[in-house]
Order: C-alpha cells, then sequence, then structure tokens
C-alpha cells in the first residue's frame, strides 16, 4: 500500500489529515511515515511519526483518547492522507477540546470559539 504514496517529498513523511468520520469535522493533523501508516492498518489505532521526539505514537497510548480507523484516502500526487476515524473519547486536542481546531481568527486576533470537553490536566497531568 505504502508504495504509490510519495514519502520522499517530505523527507519520509506525509501529511495526514484527520476527520471525524461521523461528522465529517477536521480534528487534527499528523504526519506519517510507512512505519505509522503500517501499524495504523495492522492495529486500527490511528498512528503517527512525531517530528519531535523521532518516534511512533499512537493517539490515544497516554490519554486514552484513541482513534479508531475507519477509512484511508490519498491526494491525486500521493503525498497527502485523509484519515477518518472515529473517537473513542470526547476529544483529540490535549487542550481539552474535541478539535485540535478550536480557535478561529475574528477581528484581527484568534478566539476561541468551542467549549472544551474535557480537562486536560486530569488526563495529561499539570505538567503536560
Amino acid at each position: 500500500m505504502s508504495d504509490s504514496l510519495d514519502f520522499d517529498k517530505q523527507s519520509g513523511l506525509i501529511t495526514a489529515v484527520v476527520q471525524n468520520a461521523a461528522s465529517g469535522r477536521v480534528l487534527m493533523v499528523g504526519y506519517m511515515n510507512r512505519d505509522a501508516l503500517e501499524k495504523t492498518i495492522s492495529t486500527g489505532h490511528v498512528t503517527f511519526f512525531s517530528r519531535s521526539r523521532q518516534k511512533l505514537w499512537t493517539k490515544g497510548e497516554s490519554s486514552g483518547h484513541f482513534l479508531n480507523l475507519k477509512s484511508i484516502a490519498t491526494d491525486c500526487d500521493g503525498d497527502a492522507l485523509l484519515v477518518q476515524a472515529e473517537l473513542t473519547e470526547p476529544g483529540v486536542c490535549h487542550n481539552g477540546y474535541n478539535s485540535c481546531f478550536y480557535r478561529t481568527w475574528r477581528d484581527g486576533q484568534w478566539i476561541e470559539t468551542e467549549p472544551k470537553v474535557y480537562d486536560p490536566d486530569a488526563v495529561y497531568g499539570a505538567q503536560r
């Protein structure tokens, strides 16, 4: 499967846009290398490559807020993925929101436009 994708364009990574399979809402954007894509497919849990930690991480491994894979599509260039997933908990954002896209540009500033759906300190600890 990964042979038809262009991992070379971004130094071995592919952009992965994660969408809520039920609502269509964009939840987050991450990066996958070949191993992350293969682990996502084999386990059914969306897995990324962390650029800062230089290792694989499965969304939910520390929070319990997993993303269960429903489908994967690629764009016409084979250099980006659209991952549709089912949430196991109310939010995916480590700041406590349903989506990482909870701020909207209005009147020259970023405004939080949705409420938190969980307490991130209770999930990750105060030192996140």
